[in-house]
């Protein structure tokens, strides 16, 4: 099969990753704060993964909280970290952010109100000004903004945002910002202290080639959530009725998911070893091939949407045939690509998709001949 679905979840994962699992599945314990060997074992595993995750994004182990996916990240950031007013999104918002945003304001009474993004321009210094002037347009028309949510990078068409700029403009006023860093993470160089982010999010399942099952949510230094996001045994203070103050006990309860939390060190250590500026050439290099390709093939058949921008993320359709058409047969001449709306449809709104589009996402295992073959096989769509 070539697998061009790396946006979804990573496949294949580094033999690291496998073996890590397996391992930790016959010695790992429940890292509870307990005094055997297993339990230590797994202690030592979570705090190096912890460590691990820190150093690559700029922040300090204690400060990296595991959830189960990037959803659970934004969940708890975004309904957490609320204090009212109005929330700041982008108009290329996955549902992950959407909808919690959505939900917060609602409870309060508030509004959730959207940035251009400026996605059809190419990056640069211009793209950047607009966005910013954009942002100051709404804050000018609301009383109060408690929050700023950005993507790093679009899932359907991997556009990035200026977040740097941005946090920039959220320290000088005062607000919060989390970063949905689900497609940038693993494939971009991200420094919270940089690029002025107070909590970052991610799955650990996509670009850093951990299992799935993985998240994590990550605070910046002296970033404290208003709330604790569930309650229960964390390991300790279990005298308290209430959760510990300080992470990332504050925001963790019940047993970590300690063998996938194994795979994803590995995962890390390999994004590491590669590092990101190589992963993301590779990867745009490879949708390069493919949208070359499809162009040779179908000339003015085939769109693409938001292809303005470097990175691994071809987001295309052809006339004559539904999304759903093209993935159904890519998948019976063995292409794995995603089709739809991608759980974002405010981002499919603003690329002027009709009925969602075809997804084809590259990793660090596909090669040149998957982007050839793909454009051969769909060129020979009549």
């Amino acid at each position: 099969m070539i697998y061009l679905d790396n946006a979804a979840t990573s496949f294949p994962k580094p033999d690291a990753v496998y073996d890590r699992v397996t391992t930790m599945l016959h010695e790992c314990g429940n890292p509870g704060r307990s005094s055997h060997r297993l339990a230590m074992v797994s202690e030592r595993e979570v705090f190096a993964c912890r460590a691990a995750a820190a150093e690559m994004f700029g922040s300090a182990p204690e400060r990296v909280v595991f959830t189960c996916n990037a959803t659970a990240a934004l969940n708890m950031a975004i309904k957490c970290g609320y204090t009212g007013g109005s929330i700041l999104i982008s108009d290329l918002e996955h549902n992950s952010v959407r909808r919690p945003a959505l939900a917060a304001a609602d409870r309060a009474g508030e509004n959730v109100l959207i940035f251009d993004s400026h996605a059809g321009m190419p990056d640069g210094e211009e793209r950047t000004a607009e966005i910013l002037a954009s942002i100051r347009s709404k804050l000018a028309h609301t009383a109060k903004c408690g929050m700023l949510v950005s993507t790093a990078a679009s899932n359907i068409c991997g556009v990035r945002m200026p977040v740097r700029e941005i946090g920039r403009l959220c320290r000088e006023r005062g607000i919060l910002l989390v970063v949905d860093a689900s497609q940038a993470a693993g494939h971009t160089d991200i420094d919270m202290r940089r690029d002025n982010i107070d909590v970052l999010c991610m799955p650990g399942h996509k670009g850093l080639y951990g299992p799935q099952g993985t998240g994590m949510m990550i605070l910046g230094e002296g970033v404290a959530l208003k709330n604790s996001f569930i309650e229960g045994g964390s390991g300790v203070d279990s005298l308290s009725p209430g959760m510990p103050d300080e992470p990332p006990e504050r925001y963790e309860a019940g047993t970590l998911a300690v063998p996938c939390i194994a795979g994803l060190l590995a995962g890390i250590e390999f994004v590491a070893s590669v590092g990101t500026a190589d992963i993301r050439e590779h990867e745009s290099r490879l949708a390069e091939i493919l949208k070359s390709g499809l162009r040779e093939r179908l000339g003015g058949r085939v769109t693409f949407y938001g292809d303005g921008h470097p990175g691994g993320i071809l987001l295309f359709d052809i006339s004559g045939y539904s999304p759903s058409d093209i993935g159904g047969y890519l998948d019976r001449n063995g292409v794995a690509v995603r089709s739809g709306y991608h759980c974002a449809p405010l981002a499919h709104r603003k690329l002027g998709t009709k009925n969602g589009a075809v997804r084809a996402s590259f990793g660090w295992f596909n090669t040149e001949d998957d982007a050839r073959d793909t454009a051969e096989i769909l060129g020979r769509l009549r």
